[in-house]
């Protein structure tokens, strides 16, 4: 398991796929979720300046399968299948046909392969100066959404109101995509993958896109060379800021959704994890796929009483063992996710009412993630809010 950036969900996952009897091995940053897995047997760093440590964990563990938990790390599994003809067998087998690549990587590239099979997209084009998208966003305002490629977990997208808002938030864009701003994730947040997301993000596509007003869900699918082998479809009942990952999901079941995956992985062939995310329009129920997540997201563990989980399901296609039967599984609809939804509930709030994904099994990373992020604690990023002050209201 590959990680670059701190989410929890690569943990859990790690622990669905143990269960099912994988022997588990990590490659991810100092700080991660994954140091605290009892059945990760090995971990490999990833130390400052260097992005090599991907290359370097593969050679040494030796792996059957390699499981993406972050986008970057997508990108630089594409990138060591050009550079490393050895690796390419390997990289293959997990991510599945290689043609399918440049799609995952580009947020236009997958949209334009959507619309020709017949899923509903919102409008989009790719912007190249500030100029650009000023003149573009009369075509898809009154509101519209900008779009950065090679980011994640929202920091790569702005919702603008107006032409004026649609060039700033691309010069914002771009200007998070610096040398500054990569230099600033390396020595205050200690981001070992900073320069080498700088060096692919100066050359990045910028898309500006059609706003759907509706609810967030997500799909996310397990699947072997293009085939479905378990899916699990979410909308969102609180998350993170109006772009962020959602903290609590409500299970939905809609043929829209499962249509739109069997496509996407039968067209790209694609082995192992990946999510869509889609917007149901408010006024009609439609929904609207947004973007692929060419990696596993926060549904993979999730073990319904009705449902063979994904982890499970895939664990079973390369063991060729029967996946093992749910232990507790979940019989609310609802489920609240450990530890974003408990750090932001309130009293009455949804998390209370919510089936509270906690890995409880696992004490030492309950405890771990029951902390400040480990990102936070750092006496760098402390002494950084400490001399930029408290941050303004609005």
């Amino acid at each position: 398991m590959a990680a670059s950036t701190w989410w929890p969900a690569s943990a859990r996952l790690a622990i669905a796929m143990a269960r099912n009897g994988c022997l588990i091995s990590a490659v991810c940053p100092r700080g991660h979720p994954l140091h605290y897995v009892s059945d990760v047997k090995q971990v490999y760093e990833f130390h400052g300046f260097r992005s090599t440590a991907l290359l370097a964990a593969i050679r040494d563990s030796k792996p059957d399968f390699i499981v993406p938990c972050d986008d970057r790390i997508v990108s630089q599994l594409h990138e060591l299948f050009s550079l490393h003809s050895d690796l390419c067998p390997l990289i293959e087998y997990s991510l599945g046909n290689p043609g399918g690549f440049p799609i995952a990587d580009s947020r236009s590239e997958l949209l334009k392969v959507a619309t020709e099979l017949g899923i509903r997209v919102p409008r989009s084009a790719v912007v190249t100066t500030g100029t650009d998208a000023q003149q573009s966003f009369g075509r898809f305002g009154p509101v519209a959404v900008m779009k950065m490629d090679g980011t994640h977990g929202g920091e790569g997208v702005r919702i603008v109101r107006s032409a004026q808002e649609a060039a700033e938030a691309f010069r914002s864009l771009r200007l998070s995509a610096g040398l500054l701003a990569a230099a600033h994730r390396l020595l205050i947040y200690g981001d070992p993958l900073a320069l080498w997301s700088w060096r692919r993000r100066a050359t990045a596509e910028i898309s500006i896109q059609e706003y759907i007003d509706g609810t967030p869900a997500n799909n996310m699918v397990a699947c072997w060379h293009g085939e479905t082998l378990s899916e699990v479809a979410v909308e969102c009942i609180s998350s993170a800021g109006a772009t962020g990952s959602a903290n609590i999901v409500r299970r939905i079941q809609n043929p829209d959704l499962v249509r739109a995956a069997k496509l996407i992985a039968e067209k790209l062939g694609v082995s192992g994890f990946f999510g869509l995310d889609f917007m149901i329009e408010k006024s009609s129920g439609e929904p609207y796929l947004i973007e692929m997540n060419p990696r596993c997201t926060q549904l993979g563990h999730l073990q319904f009483q009705d449902h063979v989980d994904l982890a499970s399901a895939l664990c079973e296609r390369l063991t060729g063992r029967p996946s093992r039967p749910p232990e507790s599984p979940i019989r609310n609809e609802m489920i609240g996710f450990f530890p974003q939804a408990w750090k932001s509930s309130t009293p009455g709030d949804h998390w209370y009412s919510s089936f509270q994904d906690v890995p409880w099994e696992e004490k030492s990373l309950v405890a771990y993630l029951m902390q400040e992020p480990w990102l936070e604690r750092r006496w760098q990023a402390r002494t950084y809010r400490w001399l930029r002050g408290p941050k303004r209201a609005g």
